[in-house]
């Protein structure tokens, strides 16, 4: 069940009933052609040409770490910078996982908090003292 915060955004309520057995709408990496994805209209996520400058070199370093989460019918619901990164680059095809069987309204709070909930993460500044990080 999900609520809404006073950020705005949907996160999952606490369950009073028994843990259920684990759900995983999306358990299977598979490949898409980048020409097949659908953009999710109604992103409020932005991506700057710099922020997808750094996706793609990131991918050019490490290669493509985090599949794209897309639906039954190839929209996409997580990894839109990644898409963009993947079309800069030159790329065909892309990992995708599919959520199968989601509502619109469902696909639509993901979008959300999929953005939302790695924003409310910090940084320990103690512990990134001694490294080479380029977020700082």
């Amino acid at each position: 069940m999900l609520s809404n915060t006073a950020q705005g955004f949907p996160v999952p309520q606490e369950s009073k009933s028994p843990p259920k057995k684990a759900s995983w709408p999306a358990d299977k990496v598979e490949r898409r052609k980048v020409k097949d994805l659908v953009p999710y209209a109604k992103n409020a996520r932005t991506h700057s040409e710099e922020q997808i400058d750094q996706i793609a070199r990131a991918i050019e370093q490490w290669g493509w770490t985090v599949p794209c989460l897309v639906d039954e019918k190839g929209g996409l619901i997580a990894g839109h910078g990644r898409v963009l990164a993947a079309k800069q680059l030159g790329l065909d095809e892309v990992p995708v996982v599919v959520a199968r069987g989601w509502s619109a309204a469902q696909k639509r709070a993901y979008v959300i908090a999929d953005n939302k909930l790695t924003e409310n993460g910090g940084w320990d500044d103690d512990l990134l003292a001694g490294d080479h990080c380029p977020s700082q």
